[in-house]
């Protein structure tokens, strides 16, 4: 997992996989087996999966990128604390699922509670151990 900055201010967890490093084949089936993961999971709730891709592609003014084949949010939450009202601007998390020509990217935006990000970081790379 390669930790970066997107635009200078998002601080991202990025995992780049090539297919042939994972059995899981396609967008679906990662998204299938991370919600799995947050179903399992005693402190999180599932809440949907935006296709991101098929929404950008039906704007008029939609770019994706001609490397890209799908693209998939993962939305849930941690919810062990609501100790104040600001907490409710960085929830809920998602991890995101891209699909290039060559291979997946998965990722997600660092959240303010160490246990989500570790817990974010061991489901994103248990995927090549599938």
């Amino acid at each position: 997992m390669k930790k970066s900055i997107l635009q200078e201010k998002y601080p991202i967890y990025s995992l780049e996989l090539g297919k042939d490093e994972t059995s899981l084949q396609g967008v679906d089936a990662i998204i299938d087996y991370l919600k799995q993961k947050v179903d399992e999971n005693p402190i999180t709730d599932f809440i949907a999966i935006f296709d991101h891709y098929t929404h950008t592609r039906s704007l008029e003014q939609g770019e994706i990128s001609p490397d890209i084949v799908d693209a998939k949010n993962l939305v849930f939450c941690f919810g062990i604390k609501l100790n104040t009202p600001q907490v409710m601007a960085v929830r809920p998390r998602s991890i995101g699922v891209t699909e290039t020509k060559t291979g997946y990217v998965i990722n997600f935006l660092e959240a303010p509670m160490p246990i989500a990000n570790e817990t974010m970081e061991r489901w994103v790379k248990s995927i090549t151990e599938v």
